[in-house]
């Protein structure tokens, strides 16, 4: 039986890039909650809310990048030109915000700068993924295997509305991790933010779910052509089913289930990215075969990844299992 190398790679960069969005996306949020928390206390609570897993997070970003170069370098050389504004705001929000961890804690006289250091980088981070998600979901033109587009084509409204639902999602999710591991005055503001953000995130999937059809013929094809338009209904009515669970959660002062539901109401959106995006790696031009690697480096570099992935998991998982539970207001990351 032969074995689709390319599809089962497609898969684990998903995994991969989904497993990013939805760990960092909460530290990312933490940070973009900052401002809305002027009290020192609480900013410090915060920040050690997610002080012992950030960094471990992000490993799931390097995971996915160098997958994508390694085992479809033709969607990496073209995916990249194309972005390289956002990647590069990118990485400069998420330096920003890492060095902020460290130094916020050793000086006084600068705190304020180093606030808005991680404020600034998580938002920076976030508005920039949304953007380029925005730009790849629009497509990248292509011709002979290489990207032809100009510097700006990532500039669009559909980008910059991707940018601003991913800030607001991220947001959510931060506040739900905040009802989840703190406790006081502090969880009640974060319960009352996420309320907030609750319906300003389904707004925005509401449009960006409804513009993407419209921005090539295979998405409209693919989410109202039969047989694939029943995810047509089944997608929209889990998400409602989230948004209940997420807003009685709340109400009823539950501290993890707003948290599960957010995460819920993310893995609908990315499923709904790949319902629309399938056999496209890059729409509307470049399938997962098309930009594949030769199946002997694909089969090479899978006996890694079946090594590399669980350990990974694994200690992630660990990490979660031993910072579980409410944070100690007198620990501190320092």
């Amino acid at each position: 039986m032969d074995i689709d190398l390319p599809l089962i790679w497609a898969a684990l960069i998903a995994f991969a890039v989904l497993a990013y969005v939805v760990l960092d996306g909460f530290d990312l949020g933490v940070g973009i909650l900052f401002p809305l928390f002027p009290e020192k206390h609480d900013r410090d609570v915060m920040m050690n809310s997610v002080a012992p897993v950030w960094d471990g997070n992000e490993t799931w970003l390097v995971l996915g990048g160098g997958g994508l170069m390694a085992v479809f370098p033709l969607a990496y050389a073209t995916v990249l030109p194309a972005l390289y504004a956002p990647i590069i705001a990118m990485l400069l929000g998420l330096i920003f915000r890492g060095v902020a961890f460290e130094y916020r804690w050793r000086t006084r006289r600068g705190e304020f700068l180093w606030n808005w250091a991680f404020a600034g980088g998580s938002m920076l981070a976030a508005f920039s993924q949304g953007l380029a998600l925005g730009a790849l979901v629009q497509g990248i033109p292509i011709a002979n295997r290489t990207y032809v587009g100009g510097w700006w084509d990532w500039l669009t409204p559909f980008s910059i509305v991707t940018g601003l639902a991913i800030v607001v999602g991220y947001a959510l999710l931060g506040a739900t991790w905040l009802v989840m591991k703190t406790r006081g005055p502090l969880a009640e503001h974060a319960r009352s933010i996420a309320l907030r953000c609750s319906f300003a995130t389904i707004a925005a999937m509401g449009i960006v779910s409804l513009w993407t059809p419209f921005l090539e013929p295979v998405y409209l094809e693919r989410w109202f052509g039969w047989p694939t338009a029943i995810f047509s209904v089944i997608v929209p009515l889990l998400v409602l089913g989230c948004l209940y669970l997420l807003l009685k959660g709340i109400r009823d002062r539950h501290d993890t289930q707003p948290f599960i539901a957010s995460l819920g109401l993310f893995l609908l959106g990315y499923i709904g990215i790949g319902i629309s995006f399938y056999p496209y790696i890059i729409p509307p031009s470049l399938t997962i075969w098309d930009a594949a690697a030769p199946d002997d480096s694909l089969a090479f570099l899978l006996v890694g990844a079946l090594v590399l992935v669980p350990i990974i998991l694994a200690y992630t998982g660990y990490a979660y299992w031993v910072f579980r539970g409410k944070v100690d207001p007198e620990e501190g990351y320092h």
